[in-house]
């Protein structure tokens, strides 16, 4: 099996994960949009239908990880993988692993079961092997390694993150602002992301609000980057792309940094350089525009309660059209390369 191959294994699971973060996205975007924002966020204690929209669409959304897992396990060994790779997709979301946890949950169920095909077994053995031994021995060992071998490791790390951060927020503001906002897009709600989200949550009850502030442009930076990036230049990217773009768009403002996982899914280490520098980008100039977000929030959709609103938009633009830029210039490079 030909490593080549990768991006076509990641590309199987982000086109079934589309419509889960697309409808999803949208859904708890429109109820986002229509509840009052306070200084606790978003408020829906006297919109019963809207909480209901919100909690319909994080349902949805709560799929995109073991979906986007299953499938690539799918695109490797086909429909044997799909048992491991939705089981280690789903102890991903558990264990706070984010779709990095997904990529490699999947890619490890699809790897091990396409192994274990190719072992020549017994003749009475072979009809139960992909509907039953397959899927338990190989969830077992998927399960195992996510639970034990990743699960714990990222529990400490992010309590030794925390601390850093803590420490680094009576330093220098600009690399603060840097560091805040890779972290953000670094896995798009992942647990780096999520470090750094409650870190600027926990700074607004000591009444820091700038490093919410720069947390709050950070997070919505990459779906609007790219959302923007498959306007800019369309014929660079399919139409499935441009579909997921204007998905991306809708999150974006509102503040869901996941809108960007399906381009980030597809191609990681393209995307994800590109949106950490755009978030940190915005991150900056947040901080030195002396931003302060009162909402534990991000995105356009915070605008009322945040100090220096002038600098808080500028700051959204520049990092979102620094990462249009960026990807279509990849793109086009990767595009050219392919081609030559």
């Amino acid at each position: 099996m030909k490593t080549s191959n990768f991006k076509k294994y990641l590309l199987s699971g982000v086109s079934y994960a589309i419509p889960f973060v697309a409808s999803g996205g949208i859904l708890i975007a429109v109820s986002i949009a229509f509840a009052p924002m306070t200084g606790k966020g978003p408020d829906f204690s006297q919109a019963p239908f809207l909480k209901l929209i919100n909690d319909i669409g994080s349902v949805a959304f709560s799929f995109l990880v073991p979906v986007l897992s299953g499938y690539i396990a799918f695109g490797i060994a086909d429909r044997p993988g799909l048992v491991p790779g939705f089981v280690g997709g789903y102890i991903a979301g558990q264990v706070g692993a984010g779709f990095l946890g997904g990529l490699v949950s999947g890619l490890l169920a699809g790897f091990l079961v396409w192994a274990i095909k190719k072992i020549k077994m017994p003749r009475y053995l072979r009809p139960i092997m992909p509907i039953l031994i397959i899927p338990a021995l190989t969830s077992l060992v998927v399960g195992f390694v996510m639970f034990r071998v990743i699960g714990a490791p990222i529990s400490q790390l992010m309590v030794t993150i925390q601390h850093w951060l803590e420490a680094m927020n009576s330093g220098n503001q600009i690399l603060l602002g840097v560091i805040l906002g890779s972290m953000i897009a670094f896995d798009m709600g992942g647990p780096v992301n999520k470090v750094a989200f409650f870190f600027g949550a926990a700074m607004i009850q000591r009444g820091n609000f700038a490093v919410m502030g720069a947390c709050a442009a950070a997070i919505c930076i990459p779906p609007l980057g790219l959302g923007l990036a498959t306007l800019f230049r369309r014929k660079l990217w399919t139409e499935e792309e441009r579909e997921a773009g204007l998905a991306a768009l809708a999150m974006g403002m509102i503040g869901i940094t996941e809108g960007a996982i399906p381009f980030a899914a597809a191609e990681p280490l393209r995307v994800i350089p590109v949106i950490m520098a755009g978030s940190s980008l915005g991150a900056v100039i947040a901080m030195l525009g002396r931003v302060g977000d009162h909402a534990p929030h991000g995105g356009p959709i915070v605008l009322p309660v945040v100090d220096n609103r002038l600098a808080y938009i500028l700051a959204i633009a520049a990092g979102s059209l620094a990462v249009a830029f960026l990807s279509n210039l990849v793109r086009r490079r990767a595009k050219r390369a392919d081609a030559a």
